[in-house]
This record gives C-alpha cells, structure tokens and sequence, in this order.
C-alpha cells in the first residue's frame, strides 16, 4: 500500500475564521435546538442528564451546554491507529494523513458483460476483499455491498468472516445490534488468539449511524456506538444529511448541522468511556430536488466533504468521511470525472479516512468489480499529487544537462534510467497509453473492458489464506458460517 498515508492540507475550502463561525454555530445548535431522541434510550438520557445536560423528557429534547460539549471533546483521542492483520497495512490517523478505500451498502453487482444489474451476495463481499487485497491504492476495506443471499439473523458475523478470509487489510462494518457486535468481537478475538491481543491492536472497527439527521438519536446505532466505546474498538460516528433535504440546502448550514450532530456524538463516547477512539464522521450530501434521490458525486460533495476535515481537526478529532461517488450507472466518462474531481479534493484536503472511495456506482445502490480497478487508479493519480514536486540537486539535474547539451538527448542518460520508476506515476496497468495502431491490434479494449481483463487475472490466482484451516473449523463450530 505504497500511496497510504500522505499528507494532505493544500486544499482548504474554510478560511479559519469561518472555521470558527460554523464550530460556533453547532455549539449554539446544540444549547438551544438540542437533541431528540427515539425511545429506549433511558440509560443515555441518566447519563447525559447526570453530567450536566438539560432534558425535556416530555418534549423529547437534549439540550447540550457548551462547557459539556467542549469538556468532552477534549477528552478525544488526536490520533487513531486502525490497524491491518500485517504489518504494512496499519493506518495511522492523525493530522493531515489520508487513507482512502472503500464503502457503503450496495444491493447491486453491475455485470461486466452487459451492463444489467443483479443482487450482490455473500461471495461478492468475499470477492472483492481478495480483490481490493491485491490493489495497492485502496487502503482498507469497508463493506461495500449488502449479501442479499443469506438470512438477516447470520448477516454480520457473515459478513466480517467473508471480509477477514479475503483481505489483511483493517476491515470496517455497521452491526445491526448488540448482540452481533459481540459476535463480531468473539470472531476477531479468535482471529487475533485473544481477546486482549485483539483490544491492544484492533483490526476492525464499527459504523455506527447514531444520528438520524436532523439532531434526532437513534436508539439501536446509538446502543452499538457505545459498547464498542466499552470495548475500545474504535467507531466511525456516520451521519450523513443531504443539503436540501434532511439539512439544509446551504453548504454552510448543511456543514453546522453536522458539526453540531458529530459534537454530540463525540460527547455520548466520551461520558461512556474517557479516551475512547471516535473517528469524525460528518458526510455531506447533497439531495436531487428534482427527484427526491441522493446526489453522489456533485463537485460540492466534494467540497463539503474537503471541509469535514478541518471541522475535524479544529476539535482535534480524526475524521472519516466520503469522496468517489458517482451518479452514474456503469463504469464510464461520467463515473470518471465525478469520482476523480471528488477523490482528489478530499486527498488534498487532508481527509484520514475516506471511504465510498472505490467501487460505488449509482449513487451507493450499486458496485462494479471493474470499477474497484479504475478507482484504484483514480486514488493513486490523487495520492501521487500529495507527493508535490521534490526538488534538490539531484532532480534539478543541472549536471545532467550540461553533459547531455544544447541539442542532445536524455533517453538513454544514466540520470533518466535511475529515476525511471520514481518520479511518475504508474499505476496498475489500466490506464492505456498505447499508439492507436497498437491500442487496435490488441482488442482496441475501453477502460472498462480494460479493467474486467485485470479483475480476471488478479482473481484467477491461488486464494490467500488468511484464515486457516483449523481455525476456519474452530469458528464454523461457533458460528452459522455461510460463505
């Protein structure tokens, strides 16, 4: 994972100042709108009202002083460490660094040969975990597809074992309940060979869509958030209005609506257990109001999203948020400008965990395999601009050129052949650089007939087993195992 954190912070869509105003702005929503709540919630409301919030239990209302607030949040850690099953695949976030990788919760596979959608599966999941394994640039594996295929009771502890067997890298999901959470936590301790070896460096981590925006705590999301806070896996506190339409339609607006939720958020971990690990997860979107549906990959999602980071950052919190959705429907022109314009505002932004990154199609209701391929290469293009342009006696060349001279060439200079490799991107083959007469002798293949030939070839080979075969047994003795 050669591209994984970079730094970024050279885009800056918030000048301080209105850093401070929309910081200011959540803490006055939260003092005088507050919170509501869904029922169930008694143990939250004790707690919340025990260190010093006002509750309305009659009128459903969480009012959060501001002194709670930034008490609370303080208490944060600066600096998560989501750690992979190898040593190479650990992601450090903290200040500007950026991971990008994968996500959502598609219901669609896009068939390679015609373009037709068909439900995904339990053995998609796993899939595309050996998949993405073998892509360099997409850095962890958040599920990105929902196994229609299996029944709802087996579904997380499914899920995480499919994404165990098929990637090293840190693995993120939502559970449905408490229960499966424990089950996930019991499966992963057996991965890890215990429980404290599992807590001291753990490789999965948990969405946890604890608000229902606008302000509004959802009951279930909210139980899950906290006892992963009881057991120090880490959270990705998820909420994600759509400006126009459950936020609203002003960027800014939309940006304190979700400061204010995260701020809320953040507080609930912290009152549950000091010090635990909370990644920032405001996701701005954007509603179509033509159609009522979700807009992925407008370019100010991008920007909203380039300003998480620095909302983020202003309370010292790492963030995960989105970048790489598309509107469109299968891998084409469409799905590349929105992705890459998308992509490369939440690298340069300075963004540590962005995820939706690789694969989404349809805004989130679909994946492509061949689209994992493309994006990877989007994400690397992104990454390779963090590097900026080095400069030192060695790249400026001067010797090189006065040897070559007026008229010469550098083609076969030492110099060009020591920088051959590192001075330009690369990729992993799908981008085509070819002369026409060659691009048509071999197929004259589009981007996406390109990357379904490098889907084949990089799934064609032997699986890596990251599961054994012993414990593979010892854990279909504990559990439903499906896959």
């Amino acid at each position: 994972m050669k591209s994984k954190g970079r730094r970024g912070g050279i885009y800056r869509p918030l000048t301080q100042d209105q850093v401070e105003t929309i910081h200011d702005a959540a803490l006055t929503i939260l003092e005088r709108v507050g919170f509501t709540y869904e029922s169930g919630l008694d143990d939250l409301l004790e707690m919340l009202e025990g260190s010093g919030a006002r509750v309305d239990r009659e009128k459903a209302r969480i009012a959060f002083p501001r002194s709670l607030v930034e008490a609370q949040t303080a208490k944060a850690p600066n600096r998560v460490i989501l750690y992979g099953r190898s040593e190479d695949s650990h992601l450090d976030l903290q200040d500007d660094l950026v991971h990008l990788g994968t996500g959502g919760a598609a219901i669609k596979i896009v068939d390679p040969e015609n373009g037709t959608a068909r439900p995904s599966t339990l053995k998609d999941v796993y899939d595309l975990a050996r998949l993405v394994d073998k892509l360099d640039n997409i850095h962890f594996y958040l599920r990105p597809c929902i196994p229609t295929d299996i029944p709802e009771a087996a579904y997380d502890v499914n899920v995480f074992y499919a994404c165990f067997k098929g990637t090293r890298k840190h693995v993120m999901a939502g559970v449905n309940n408490e229960k499966s959470f424990h089950d996930v936590l019991e499966l992963a301790a057996l991965l890890a060979d215990g429980m404290d070896a599992l807590k001291a460096r753990p490789f999965f981590s948990i969405i946890t869509s604890f608000a229902i925006s606008p302000l509004k705590f959802c009951t279930q999301s909210t139980r899950i958030m906290r006892e992963a806070n009881r057991h120090g896996i880490p959270v990705a506190l998820s909420c994600a209005p759509m400006a126009g339409s459950t936020s609203p339609i002003t960027m800014a607006g939309t940006l304190a609506q979700i400061h204010a939720e995260q701020l809320a958020g953040i507080t609930v971990c912290q009152l549950t257990q000091p010090g635990a690990p909370v990644l920032y997860g405001g996701i701005p979107g954007m509603a179509n109001l033509k159609t009522m549906g979700y807009l992925g990959g407008a370019v100010e999602c991008g920007m909203m999203n380039a300003a998480i980071h620095q909302m983020a950052a202003h309370v010292g919190v790492p963030n995960y948020n989105s970048a790489g959705l598309s509107d469109a429907k299968i891998p084409d022109a469409q799905a590349g400008w929105e992705k890459a314009l998308t992509i490369v505002l939440a690298a340069m932004g300075g963004s540590n965990y962005v995820h939706h990154a690789a694969g989404m199609l349809e805004s989130m209701l679909a994946v492509a395999y061949e689209q994992f391929v493309i994006d990877d290469e989007i994400i690397g293009m992104s990454c390779k601009v963090l590097e900026g342009i080095p400069v030192d006696a060695d790249r400026l060349a001067l010797e090189v050129i006065e040897s070559v001279g007026p008229g010469g060439n550098f083609m076969t200079s030492p110099h060009t052949m020591a920088h051959l490799h590192d001075e330009y991107f690369e990729g992993n083959g799908i981008t085509d650089r070819k002369s026409r007469p060659k691009w048509e002798k071999d197929g004259a293949a589009d981007a996406w007939a390109r990357a379904r030939r490098l889907v084949e070839r990089l799934l064609s080979g032997e699986e890596t087993p990251y599961i054994s075969e012993s414990l593979d047994r010892q854990i279909r003795e504990r559990f439903e195992i499906l896959l």
